[in-house]
């Protein structure tokens, strides 16, 4: 049975409360939700309250070799997910829109609070997933769908209770800042800075979505709907990759003080229409983005009262990714007045 207490109440009796969590997906990212949460365990402990438990995880195929996961389902049926007893808490990290989403709707439906680093899907989903979630009383993390260890997501929310956004520019995209970055300090071809990149592990072995710029413009979009709570048309924003940028480009600007940002933006006008584009800009030293190299990702917002505020971080990785992920958790968990606890 459930029995529904107050946070307060956790810290009383012999036993602690037990959240009961489930990894969908278990790449890069799920793997290091694993990791981060038996490494964190007495941390989270200590400071919320409460045992966190993966006690599934849901793989594409069972019969692959991966890291040991001892005393933790590992299916590849989401059924038996989505029916553990007492689950509360849902970590996604599956790549595409489907089933991502449907997977999604049931949990929220269930009663699960959900964390997501699922951009392609959340950036279409965002808006129905959250009236989905209020409906429900239960909250959505996305922290990491956007610019990996970069708390850009938090920052726009606590901004957003006193300020307004008028811009928003960011590098959304860590392997195309890599490459831009190679292609200038080393002189190297764009080819070869890309294949630098999916050596490091940088760049997936098909690209595309990096350097073509479709990665940042999801990303864009989801702040968009965080920052203005609509979207622009998606078939009237303009998106650039870097693949047409040529070393003899690169140079050409260097030499007049200049830097290649893959620079996805979007702006409100005084009428409420947004305007936004993602492609390759020129930028001089004054740009709140000149100064952003590698693999970083960097967000700056324009705010009426504060003027213009710049985060930067890393992009993209195992531990970036996963641990705002178990930071929205922890988030989530801290802010909600009460729990269900499994008896």
């Amino acid at each position: 049975s459930k029995l529904e207490l107050n946070c307060a109440d956790s810290f009383g009796g012999d036993s602690m409360a037990t959240i009961k969590a489930a990894i969908l997906g278990f790449g890069t990212v799920g793997q290091g939700i694993y990791n981060i949460v038996n490494e964190k365990r007495e941390d989270l402990k200590k400071s919320l309250g409460l045992e966190l438990e993966i006690s599934a995880i849901l793989v594409n195929n069972v019969g692959k070799e991966r890291m040991a996961t001892p005393g933790v389902l590992v299916t590849d049926n989401f059924e038996d997910i989505i029916n553990i007893p007492g689950l509360q808490v849902v970590f996604e990290a599956i790549v595409n829109e489907e089933p991502a989403y449907n997977y999604l709707c049931r949990a929220i439906d269930k009663g699960c609070h959900v964390i997501t680093a699922n951009k392609v899907m959340f950036s279409k989903y965002s808006i129905p997933l959250h009236e989905r979630a209020k409906s429900r009383g239960v909250f959505i993390g996305y922290e990491a769908t956007t610019a990996g260890g970069v708390p850009v997501i938090k920052t726009l929310k606590n901004l957003l209770q006193v300020n307004s956004v008028k811009r928003i520019q960011g590098i959304l995209n860590g392997t195309s800042n890599y490459i831009l970055t190679q292609m200038r300090q080393d002189e190297c071809p764009f080819d070869d800075s890309l294949k630098e990149a999916q050596d490091l592990g940088y760049a997936e072995a098909d690209p595309f979505n990096d350097v073509s710029g479709q990665d940042a413009f999801r990303k864009l979009m989801i702040l968009s709907a965080l920052a203005f709570k609509k979207q622009p048309t998606w078939n009237d924003v303009r998106v650039v990759g870097i693949d047409e940028i040529s070393l003899e480009d690169v140079r050409k600007a260097k030499e007049q003080g200049l830097r290649y940002r893959h620079v996805a933006e979007i702006e409100q006008d005084e009428n409420g229409e947004l305007y936004a584009s993602v492609g390759p800009q020129l930028v001089g030293p004054d740009h709140p983005l000149y100064s952003i190299e590698g693999v970083n990702n960097a967000v700056a917002l324009d705010t009426n009262y504060i003027g213009t505020l710049t985060l930067v971080g890393p992009g993209a990785g195992m531990y970036p990714t996963a641990s705002v992920m178990v930071e929205d958790y922890a988030e989530i968990i801290g802010k909600r007045a009460g729990f269900f606890i499994t008896i």
